[in-house]
């Protein structure tokens, strides 16, 4: 149960989409995908905790795996987790 005290800590923003919290521009390590080597598992989508892999056919139908760098952070799940390890962490100038 929630008192109303005065020092109590609240939130500093209210709870929003993920839509308005752009978070890339703190990144310093970036996923690319190397589209020849990736098979479209879409496991990187799935995992992603900011959901900003999504997947997309390439110019032969085939579901490659496309990275929203607006919302990455750079965390790495995806590079961790990719099967074929198709996606490697760069540095982010």
């Amino acid at each position: 149960m929630l008192t109303k005290n005065k020092k109590a800590i609240r939130p500093l923003a209210a709870a929003a989409s993920a839509l308005n919290n752009k978070t890339g521009s703190w990144r310093t390590h970036k996923p690319i995908i190397d589209p020849k080597i990736c098979v479209g598992c879409s496991l990187c989508a799935k995992l992603c905790p900011d959901a900003c892999i999504a997947m997309s056919p390439d110019e032969n139908g085939k579901m490659k795996a496309l990275v929203d760098y607006d919302y990455c952070k750079g965390c790495g799940v995806c590079a961790a987790e990719c099967p074929v390890k198709a996606i490697m962490m760069a540095k982010d100038y």
